[in-house]
C-alpha cells in the first residue's frame, strides 16, 4: 500500500505526539517527521517531500501564515493544512488565500483532522465548522452582476427558478448556471446561503 506522507509541524511536542496517535490509526497515513518551528518546517518539507504537512499558525521564528506562504511557492505539490487553537479570521483567510487547503481547530482535531486531511488531498478545501462563517466574510470582494444581483434578489423575495425563468424570460436552466455562478461567487451551496451572505456583504438590500 502506498502511504501518504505527512509531517507535523508544531512548536509543542505533546501536541506533535497527539496528532502522531491519531494518524497511526489511519493505515495509509506514515507521518515522516516533525518541526517544532517555521524554519523548521521549511527546511523538513524540503529534505522530506511530503505530500501534507500539518503546520500551525502560531509558529516560532516564523509564523504559519509566512510559511504558508513559502510552501506554496517553493513546494506547490505539498498540501498545507492549517491546525490551530486559536487565530484571527483575518490571519487564517490569508493563509487560505496563500495556498492552505484548509484549517482544523485543535479542540476538534480528534473528528475533524482525518477527514480534513482525507478532503486536501483529494484536492478539496476544509474549513472547521466554527469558522466557516467566519472566513467566508473575510474572503475578498465579490461583485455580481446586473443579472446575477437580479436573479439573486428574486430568490431572496421567494421566487422559485421556474419563476425566474418566466420573470426574466430565460430559460429555466440558464437561471439554474446563474445561480450556480453565484454560489460559486459566494463560496456557498445553496439558495438561503447566497441570500445571507450576500445581504452580509451589502451585495443586496432589503
Amino acid at each position: 500500500m502506498n502511504k501518504t506522507r505527512i509531517l507535523i509541524a508544531d512548536d509543542h511536542a505533546i501536541v506533535r505526539m497527539g496528532i502522531k496517535l491519531l494518524l497511526s490509526a489511519e493505515p495509509d497515513f506514515e507521518v515522516v517527521g516533525e518541526a517544532h518551528d517555521g524554519v523548521q518546517a521549511l527546511m523538513e518539507v524540503g529534505r522530506l517531500k511530503p505530500e501534507l504537512i500539518i503546520l500551525d499558525l502560531m509558529m516560532p521564528k516564523k509564523d504559519g501564515v509566512a510559511v504558508t506562504e513559502e510552501l506554496h511557492r517553493r513546494f506547490p505539490e505539498t498540501k498545507i493544512l492549517i491546525l490551530t487553537s486559536f487565530g484571527s479570521a483575518e490571519g487564517l483567510s490569508r493563509a487560505i488565500q496563500l495556498g492552505a487547503s484548509g484549517v482544523v481547530l485543535k479542540s476538534s482535531a480528534e473528528t475533524e483532522l482525518v477527514p480534513a486531511i482525507r478532503k486536501a488531498l483529494a484536492g478539496q478545501q476544509y474549513l472547521t465548522s466554527g469558522l466557516r462563517s467566519q472566513l467566508r466574510l473575510m474572503q475578498p470582494s465579490v461583485v455580481l452582476t446586473e443579472r446575477q444581483e437580479t436573479i439573486l434578489r428574486s430568490v431572496m423575495n421567494g421566487l422559485s427558478n421556474a419563476d425566474i425563468a418566466r420573470q426574466q424570460g430565460l430559460a429555466e436552466i440558464t437561471v439554474k448556471n446563474h445561480l450556480s455562478a453565484i454560489f460559486n461567487k459566494l463560496g456557498v451551496s445553496n439558495r438561503s446561503e447566497a441570500v445571507a451572505i450576500a445581504l452580509r456583504k451589502h451585495l443586496l438590500k432589503i
